[in-house]
Parts: structure tokens; sequence; C-alpha cells
């Protein structure tokens, strides 16, 4: 089975499919200077855009693990994550405390989802 690796540099692909499987790497929000529930509203698009490139919809995610600064931000991403998330279709998820890459970054999240069987 063939590894497609779609908009790849030197240190990561933004989506890498195996089979059926899709993974995305960690995305951020678009502005890093926004509070928690932008940050994760416009993650969250990154995350849509990327499915659709890749084939896939959040209504075929498998699995998301969410990574937070600070985990008293926890109720405020998960109210702007619980209007995202299809009723029904909620992934695996794990959530954990993390430091992040720049120190304005509230969350990231890394998503693996299915292809959408045609």
């Amino acid at each position: 089975m063939s590894i497609e690796r779609i908009d790849t540099n030197a240190r990561t692909s933004r989506i890498v499919i195996h089979g059926d499987t899709i993974y995305l790497c960690g995305q951020v929000a678009a502005d890093a200077s926004a509070g928690i529930q932008e940050q994760t509203r416009t993650m969250l698009a990154k995350v849509d855009a990327l499915l659709q490139q890749a084939g896939s919809d959040r209504h075929h995610m498998l699995a998301a693990t969410i990574y937070l600064a600070d985990m008293a931000d926890f109720q405020a991403m998960n109210e702007v994550w619980n209007d995202w998330v299809p009723t029904g279709s909620a992934p695996a998820r794990a959530c954990v405390s993390a430091a992040m890459a720049r120190a304005e970054l509230k969350v990231e999240i890394s998503v693996t989802a299915a292809k959408i069987q045609k």
C-alpha cells in the first residue's frame, strides 16, 4: 500500500495518506494573538480545509489529540469543540497539557480520519 504525502517540507507533511487513513500534522490558530475560543475556531477551520483536501470531513474523524498550553482553557476550548463536532461523529480524543512551539499559542490539534468512500 502506498503512502501519499501532501505539502511536505524538510520536517513535516501537512497531510499523509496511507490506504484509507488520513493523518494531519498539528494545526494551530490562524491568529496566535487571539483568545482561546478564536484560536480553537480558526484551528478547526484549518482541519476542515485539510480534511476536504484529503478526501474526508469531520464526520470521518477517527482520533484527535488536543494540546493545551493551559488546562484552565479546557472548558472554553470544549465549548467551541462541542459546537464543531457533528452529533454522533465524535472521534476518540485525548486532551493534554503541553508547552507550545510559540508562547502565544494556546491550542494545537492532531487529527486522524478515514477517507470518504465513494
